[in-house]
């Protein structure tokens, strides 16, 4: 007898269709087979009345420390989660040079956190994959962040690349992939890559398609200009050849209340027309993202040291004040902030995680911006924000689309006292609970489809994404009437209930809905894990 046998299995296989009644059989870090009569096991898990389905396949996770600091990674684990895509929205530590680490620590702290005595010993792609390899509970998979790129390439200037940078920007993306990654970010309203032209990304996204991958954009605006930003997205796309995934695909802020068919008809158009496009999104109302984020890019040019500068000057600071509040902040999708929308989820300043900069300001007597400027400062722009501006029916309706996969979104940081958004710790379950069991919104195997062989299929990942013989065993066991999210806004780090196995290449890393401390997961590779270019 060998393997581990799941007898009575309700298999829900990631293709959408029906569910069937079967014994699954693992040996060997893959499905063995899947028969009607149970084989011989060393080991029987008794599965009558569980679901049997895939691992959950995280398509926008921003996990890049988190699986290193604390590879166990029980805010996945505890989901089903058994694969995830890091280096996400243009910024995240490879490439990097000495200098331009420092920078991107510093950016993006309040997305990851910067641990004290951390080992920060790679550079580049394949070395950050290679501490990857070196045991983390799930898989994950890497996408060549183009800001990163851009900023070793050229610095923080807000300006066109000169020939020879644009020709240093492809050969980074290209050595990048050539060394693992399996396609390209872009954060768009983030600093620098937000200095991109289309043109800049067309000829990126040229080397991307031509070795196989996929790029997933942070669009250029969620808010005021949503439409617009999506289309140059497609036609970025369409000029390029190159793969399109859009990142968080959501259409938020008062302005878009109801308007989630019109981004949905732009993309059938688009996918009716030739073009390869899926999109990613989290099922829940708020986003999440730091607090500089809010800045114009303008005013971040240079980096956060020069921004803090611009900052503390009163001309300067009176006019980043008014773009903010009266223009609308392209950081802010080019709708004007709504203080009393941002409420603080992680920060070293004390009293401040759990209010709004609006009560902060009202309880101090100051105004919003000056509270919005000495948090930053005081906090080195590693303040996180919870954005309180998303619409039901248009999530509702997002995740109907065909071409919908699931993506948390989820922001680890490791600092003390945070409060993340919870969807860090909720989404997946919280897919099947509350819009599967409760709402109906999508059935059972529709949402397992979405979560698993369809962002398999984009990854092109090798025997992954679904229950099938052969494949790899990347597998999820939970109680369809009892599977819910646990995790809210004031308890985020709660983990979800109903999930009781989960399985990373055969080897249980949750079993009986305990962790184990087991580290099987690898990075998924471009080339060694995906199929080849079609």
């Amino acid at each position: 007898m060998s393997g581990l046998l799941f007898r009575d299995a309700t298999v829900v296989d990631g293709t959408g269709a029906p569910a069937y009644r079967a014994h699954v059989r693992v040996a060997g870090g893959r499905v063995a087979e899947i028969t009607a009569e149970p084989a011989p096991a060393a080991r029987v898990i008794d599965a009558d009345g569980l679901v049997l389905a895939p691992g959950f396949i995280d398509m926008h996770a921003h996990s890049d420390l988190a699986l290193l600091a604390d590879p166990g990674h029980l805010a996945k684990v505890a989901q089903g989660v058994t694969c995830e895509v890091i280096g996400q929205d243009g910024l995240s530590y490879a490439p990097v040079s000495d200098a331009t680490l420092a920078s991107v620590r510093q950016a993006i702290a309040g997305w990851n956190g910067d641990p004290d005595g951390f080992d920060w010993s790679w550079r580049t792609v394949g070395e950050y994959l290679d501490r990857l390899d070196g045991g983390i509970a799930v898989n994950a998979a890497y996408l060549v962040p183009q800001g990163s790129v851009r900023m070793l390439a050229m610095g923080w200037d807000a300006r066109e690349p000169t020939p020879a940078e644009l020709d240093r920007q492809r050969d980074l993306v290209a050595t990048g992939m050539r060394e693992g990654a399996v396609g390209m970010s872009s954060g768009l309203t983030y600093v620098p890559g937000a200095y991109a032209t289309d043109d800049e990304l067309v000829a990126l996204c040229e080397v991307v398609a031509g070795l196989g991958g996929y790029f997933s954009p942070h669009h250029r605006s969620y808010g005021a200009g949503a439409l617009g930003a999506y289309a140059e997205m497609v036609e970025v796309s369409r000029r390029s050849g190159c793969p399109l995934h859009l990142a968080h695909a959501t259409m938020n802020f008062g302005v878009n209340k109801g308007r989630a068919a019109d981004l949905l008809a732009l993309l059938d158009d688009a996918i009716a027309g030739g073009c390869d496009i899926t999109l990613d999104t989290y099922p829940y109302l708020p986003g999440s993202t730091t607090l500089a984020a809010l800045l114009p890019s303008r005013a971040a040019e240079g980096g956060p040291a020069a921004a803090l500068a611009r900052l503390a000057d009163p001309a300067s600071a009176a006019s980043v004040r008014r773009v903010m509040e009266e223009d609308g902040s392209d950081g802010c999708h080019g709708v004007p902030v709504e203080w009393e929308t941002i409420e603080i989820s992680g920060s070293r300043v004390p009293g401040t995680v759990g209010r709004t900069v609006a009560d902060l300001a009202a309880s101090s007597g100051r105004p919003a911006f000056d509270v919005f400027r000495e948090l930053l400062a005081a906090d080195d722009f590693g303040t996180t924000i919870l954005q309180h501006v998303g619409h039901e029916e248009n999530v509702r309706a997002i995740m109907r689309h065909p071409a919908h996969t699931g993506g948390s979104d989820g922001l680890l940081p490791l600092a003390p006292g945070a409060k993340p958004h919870p969807r860090a710790y909720g989404t997946f379950p919280r897919y099947l609970a509350r819009y599967v069991r409760e709402l109906g919104v999508l059935s059972l195997e529709e949402c397992v489809a979405h979560l698993t062989g369809r962002p398999a299929r984009r990854l092109r990942l090798r025997g992954r994404g679904l229950v099938r013989a052969g494949y790899h065993a990347d597998l999820v066991l939970f109680d369809p009437a009892a599977v819910r999210d646990t995790a809210t806004f004031e308890a985020p780090r709660s983990v979800p209930e109903g999930i009781t196995h989960v399985l990373v290449n055969g080897v249980p890393v949750l079993d009986g809905g305990r962790p184990t401390g087991a580290l099987p997961g690898h990075a998924l590779r471009r080339g060694r894990d995906t199929t080849p270019t079609p």
